[in-house]
């Protein structure tokens, strides 16, 4: 089994919709029952709750199912649980080092590295485009995905 964990600052806008969008890509390929798919936040504001409103909309739009993503924050024992820890944006990258207690290591990349595209997903709940984010995330999903099935599978 591959284990795959998106991680972003609150786990409620960046991350879910990149688990919710590669879970659905993961399972068109008939791949569900090799590779797992969760998300994560470094803070702690949004432990519990549901993705952002604009996250469930933008999801909805495009038919993916957004069921059972609920806001936890990444842990130590990550480190060890995944294979792959992608990060949304440099800021991201960088505390995923702090918490994991780990340098720099392959299994920890920023999704958008993957791409010829920009290199940070910008937050929505900033900047307030989901569309924008759900664009790159699509597209960074993809790649990982491509990646993954050469790599692994």
């Amino acid at each position: 089994m591959i284990n795959v964990l998106f991680v972003c600052l609150g786990n409620i806008c960046r991350s879910p919709m990149a688990e919710a969008l590669f879970r659905d890509l993961v399972k068109k390929e008939g791949l569900d029952g090799q590779i797992t798919v969760d998300s994560a936040g470094t803070g702690d504001w949004h432990i519990g709750s549901p993705p952002h409103e604009g996250t469930l909309k933008v999801l909805k739009e495009y038919k993916i199912n957004a069921e059972g993503l609920v806001g936890r924050q990444l842990a130590k024992k990550d480190f060890e649980a995944f294979d792959y820890i992608v990060g949304m944006d440099e800021s991201n990258i960088q505390n995923i080092y702090n918490i994991l207690g780990q340098p720099a290591h392959p299994k920890i990349i920023r999704l958008l590295d993957l791409t010829d595209k920009q290199k940070d997903v910008p937050d929505p709940y900033y900047t307030g485009d989901f569309q924008e984010t759900y664009d790159l995330l699509s597209e960074g999903c993809q790649v990982l995905l491509e990646k993954i099935k050469e790599e692994q599978l």
